[in-house]
């Protein structure tokens, strides 16, 4: 594989540490909203109202081509909690800034076949999709820490000069800093938010599981996005894949779940083209999210869900359900 970045820009930020608590706290997902009013903005961003506790679930839908269908409406959805209907109070489709956590793998499985230039060339086709001034990003990277290479910002163009910031190194606690890249963008204002991990897909050192982490995403509703950098022999996607190829893929697979649970999805980096690709379908999903909001039911604890919208040809994405603690 051959990978070619820009110059560095010279932005160097001091490296700021942190690390996942070892017990996960459940985060309330609930925000005080008026259905009537839900749908004003003031500057791009959601004005929060009082009034009555909504649910807010971001979802995206694909025809049987696979392709992004735009244009939907409150009305063609159907969203079930515990298997009960729930009317749609809050609902966007607007152009709204996208808030991006870019999450590097630094262990030391990643020095392997080039995967961390792979990386780094997934990052800057990332950067080259958002829009300065506009949306915001920030780069962690993880080995058996979490680690804040350049916080939030949007001058997302500096931000290709902090990847020169991160060398791989260490173990692998990717479960433990997806959950904690989640907390993190769950912090900033814009609606459309996710994490988008570069990574390899092993995990060595984790103290939670991929279900405990999808747990925490999806309460807070922070799709992760999987870019797995491989050979082209180990993408199941490429033409120059062999037999093995499927094992590989096994191999990720609840990374794959992971990142389907809270509503993201995985992708391959395998070369060049792929990686562009990858990082191009990713921005252009968040860009057509549907944000949908609705009164939740009395019971606390975990309410499963269903979104679906009523044309049995579209496959809708989203998380897998939220918790909810006592009522206000």
């Amino acid at each position: 594989m051959t990978y070619r970045l820009g110059n560095d820009l010279g932005y160097r930020p001091g490296m700021q540490r942190r690390l996942l608590a070892g017990s996960i706290v459940v985060l309330s997902l609930l925000a005080t909203v008026s259905p009537v009013q839900a749908q004003d903005s003031e500057g791009g961003q959601i004005v929060f109202r009082a009034g009555v506790d909504l649910v807010t679930v971001s979802a995206t839908v694909r025809d049987r081509k696979g392709r992004l269908v735009n244009g939907l409406e409150a009305r063609d959805f159907v969203v079930m909690d515990k298997g009960e209907t729930r009317a749609i109070s809050q609902f966007r489709t607007d152009r709204a800034p996208l808030s991006l956590a870019i999450l590097f793998d630094i262990s030391g499985s990643m020095t392997v076949a080039d995967r961390f230039t792979a990386a780094r060339f997934a990052a800057h086709h990332l950067l080259s999709q958002l829009e300065p001034g506009r949306d915001e990003a920030a780069l962690f990277a993880f080995d058996s820490r979490l680690h804040e290479v350049a916080p939030f910002t949007v001058d997302t163009r500096a931000l290709n000069g902090a990847l020169g910031e991160v060398d791989p190194f260490g173990a692998t606690s990717l479960h433990d800093a997806i959950a904690a890249a989640a907390d993190r963008v769950s912090a900033r204002t814009h609606p459309r938010r996710a994490v988008v991990v570069l990574t390899d897909g092993i995990d060595t050192s984790s103290a939670l599981t991929p279900a405990e982490v999808s747990g925490v995403a999806a309460a807070i509703d922070v799709p992760v996005y999987i870019i797995a950098t491989v050979l082209p022999i180990d993408d199941p996607t490429s033409k120059r894949a062999t037999p093995q190829a499927g094992q590989r893929a096994a191999d990720i697979g609840t990374i794959e779940d992971l990142a389907r649970w809270t509503g993201g999805s995985l992708h391959y980096a395998s070369g060049p083209a792929s990686t562009s690709k990858a990082a191009k379908d990713v921005v252009e999903e968040l860009r057509h999210i549907y944000l949908i909001g609705f009164e939740p039911g009395a019971a606390t604890g975990w309410h499963p869900l269903e979104i679906r919208t009523k044309d049995g040809d579209h496959t809708v994405r989203a998380r897998g359900g939220y918790n909810l603690s006592s009522r206000h």
